[in-house]
Parts: structure tokens; sequence; C-alpha cells
């Protein structure tokens, strides 16, 4: 099956993409929707901008990218015109989403697939963050947070690497505040740095940690494609 994936730079799209593959699913297109909503309930936007320049090329896969507003249910609409770029151009079948508990995020992608006569795909749906995230630490994935939003999370989180003694600390978290391991709640967002279908490594050079009261974003300014 030809498969479009909605991809943000972060862990669960980039996994996402991972378990397609393993499925034997020919992924042939990543969809990215720029949202000038920082607050979009349905899109990632830390870093966006650097998702076709870095990761897109790492993993040799064309990118449709697609400027939205972010307004709230009208965002779909620019998620369908993508997704139509892509039929045409690609001749996709499917969507993969790296949805893992979100109802919210899944129902509105399915229903927009459905209308599209597309079928959706999330290979992370319902599985326990904690065991894929070290699944992703195992197979070689290279991950940093790239912005924060809840109680427990102060500026020294961004920019960290999401490794072993940080998963120990958010299951800390998760106990004390309720927080959702995979940050599927909102409570920070990531972004990938390397992995096994990267064809070369993500090196940031210079970056700065912009906090804002209570939340905090890791804002890249210069990053390269470097050897593995």
């Amino acid at each position: 099956m030809r498969v479009a994936v909605l991809y943000t730079g972060g862990k669960d799209s980039t996994f996402a993409t991972y378990r397609a593959k393993q499925q034997g699913r020919e992924v042939v297109c990543l969809i990215t929707l720029k949202s000038e909503n920082q607050s979009s309930y349905m899109f990632h936007t830390a870093n966006i901008d650097w998702v076709k320049e870095l990761q897109a090329k790492a993993l040799g896969i064309p990118m449709i990218m697609k400027k939205t507003k972010g307004v709230k249910e009208e965002e779909l609409k620019d998620l369908k015109i993508a997704l139509q770029q892509a039929i045409k151009k690609y001749r996709i079948e499917g969507v993969v989403s790296g949805a893992n508990a979100s109802e919210y995020q899944r129902y509105r992608v399915e229903t927009v697939c459905a209308d599209l006569g597309l079928r959706s795909i999330a290979p992370l749906w319902h599985l326990d963050p904690e065991k894929y995230i070290i699944e992703m630490m195992r197979e070689g994935f290279e991950i940093i947070f790239s912005a924060v939003s809840t109680e427990g999370m102060g500026k020294d989180w961004l920019g960290r690497a999401f490794d072993m003694q940080a998963l120990e600390d958010l299951k800390k978290l998760h106990a004390k505040f309720g927080i959702h391991i995979g940050g599927e709640g909102g409570e920070f967002e990531t972004f990938v740095i390397n992995g096994p279908l990267f064809s070369k490594k993500i090196q940031v050079n210079v970056a700065e940690k912009i906090w804002q009261e209570d939340h905090g974003v890791f804002k890249i300014n210069d990053a390269k494609l470097v050897k593995k």
C-alpha cells in the first residue's frame, strides 16, 4: 500500500514511519502542516521549518508542506487539501499518523481520510508509551525535547536528550502530576536527530531556550546533516 505519513519531526511520527515500513507499506511522501497557531490542537509547531530541510532529506522521502492558520476544526480543511495533493501527485492509498492516545487527533484524521477514500493507519495506537520509547532507544533513535508545557518540566528539559534517565524522570512526573509519558496530553514535543531510517544525522549548531512563565521552546537556529 502506498502511504503518506503525517510528519512533524517528532518521535511519534518518525517511529510511525519506521513501523509502517516494517509492516511492508510503501511510504511515498511526508505531509507536514505548518501552523500559525502555537497552540494548535492538531499540529506541532516547534522547529517545524527544519523538518523539510533536515529530517525529510535524511529520510530521503519527498515532502508536502502546507501552511495553516491553525484555527480549531478549520485546520482540517488544510490537511484535506494537502492529502488531495498527495493523492494526485503520489497516488497514496492510506495515511499513517503517530497517534498513540489522543482520540481527538485520531478521530479527525480518520474523518478526513474517510472523506477522501483513504485508509487511516495508526501503528502506535494504544501501545504502552514506555515500551515503545524504550524500543526506539534500542533501535538507535536519538531524540531531544523541543518544547515543554506542563507542571514539573522546566527550562532544563529544553534540548535535553530523551534517554533512559529522562524516561525515568518522566515516570516520576507521571506518578506525581499524572502527565502522559509520551507527551500525548501536550506536555512536551520532541525532535528526532537520528534513527535507523536516517541516511545522515542532524547536528544542532546553534539553539536557544525560550522560556515564558510555565512553558518553553528549544528553538534551533542553525543545524545541518552530517555523516553518521
